[in-house]
């Protein structure tokens, strides 16, 4: 769908909320994902990423995270990461967990911040992601995969332009 202006402010209640929950044992809370790209289509899913610094230290971040209703996700196949979603009823949200400093907790940020500093790769990933939710409307797992190859090609740009600018994700989100 087109960029809704009130996912920055959606992101904002549950940033404030985790940040409430969690304390010290969240490095960083940043909105991730299309949606935290101002002007970029995409589903109408909130993507939130919680930096630890350690994955294995669950007790810092599980009990919270159920306790504020979400829900865990333990079989999540990605073992770089714990994965929650949004407690029953409630609008679609993501919550990845992953250790601070990691390639899995570095890609997207960088790949945001290179979209959100590139309108034309912004817009050509949102065409691309049309194209392939056009084709897989129905099948999840197919429409991620068809988009992959271009998900790898703006990260090789964001790449080159991290060694270029010294790119280092700013402060947290909340």
């Amino acid at each position: 769908m087109p960029y809704d202006p009130a996912w920055p402010a959606m992101f904002a209640r549950w940033g404030a909320g985790l940040r409430a929950a969690l304390g010290d044992a969240a490095a960083r809370i940043d909105h991730i994902g299309s949606t935290s790209v101002p002007g970029l289509a995409a589903k109408p899913v909130i993507d939130i990423q919680i930096s630890v610094t350690s994955l294995e230290a669950t007790d810092s971040f599980l009990g919270p995270l159920t306790g504020m209703g979400l829900v865990y996700r333990a079989d999540n196949p990605e073992r770089t990461k714990r994965y929650f979603r949004e407690p029953p009823g409630q609008r679609r949200t993501h919550v990845h967990v992953r250790q601070l400093g990691s390639f899995s907790q570095q890609f997207p940020l960088l790949f945001r911040d290179y979209l959100r500093c590139h309108l034309a790769a912004a817009n050509e990933y949102a065409a691309a992601k049309q194209r392939c939710a056009a084709k897989f409307r129905n099948d999840r797992p197919g429409y991620v995969r068809s988009k992959d190859a271009f998900v790898w090609d703006i990260i090789r740009r964001a790449d080159a332009w991290a060694q270029h600018t010294g790119w280092a994700p700013g402060p947290s989100d909340a």
